[in-house]
């Protein structure tokens, strides 16, 4: 069983930046992708914000972050990261980091996965 570890977050000012980290532990961890999700006060679903393939690398990003938030991650893929840069109030939400076995774009679509942090909250004051 995997579990992710999620950190970084806390309170900036807006046009300030935050790294979130994900870490991800467990002997049966063979993930396919990872990347993050996030839920606004007052928000019941969870919004889609990024996503990786650890296979290939491949990335998607949510319009709204787009061009300002870039995920990556570590040779060792089990350690994911989301360098949000420019930030605004309306990305104050709780961030939650997901590990998923099937496809990016089914994840994205979904908001369903496999294994999900606890959350990590980033509040951007105006």
């Amino acid at each position: 069983q995997a579990q992710l570890v999620e950190s970084g977050g806390g309170l900036v000012h807006a046009g300030g930046s935050l790294r979130l980290s994900c870490v991800a532990s467990g002997r049966a961890f063979k993930s396919y992708v990872m990347g993050w999700f996030r839920q606004a006060p007052g928000k019941e679903e969870r919004e889609f914000v990024s996503i990786i393939n650890l296979v290939d690398n491949t990335t998607y990003y949510a319009d709204s972050v787009k061009d300002r938030f870039t995920i990556s991650r570590i040779n060792a893929k089990t350690t994911v990261y989301l360098q949000m840069n420019s930030l605004k109030p309306e990305d104050t939400a709780v961030y939650y980091c997901a590990a998923a076995d099937q496809p990016a774009v089914w994840v994205m679509n979904t908001k369903r996965a496999r294994f999900w942090g606890q959350g990590t909250q980033v509040t951007v004051s105006s």
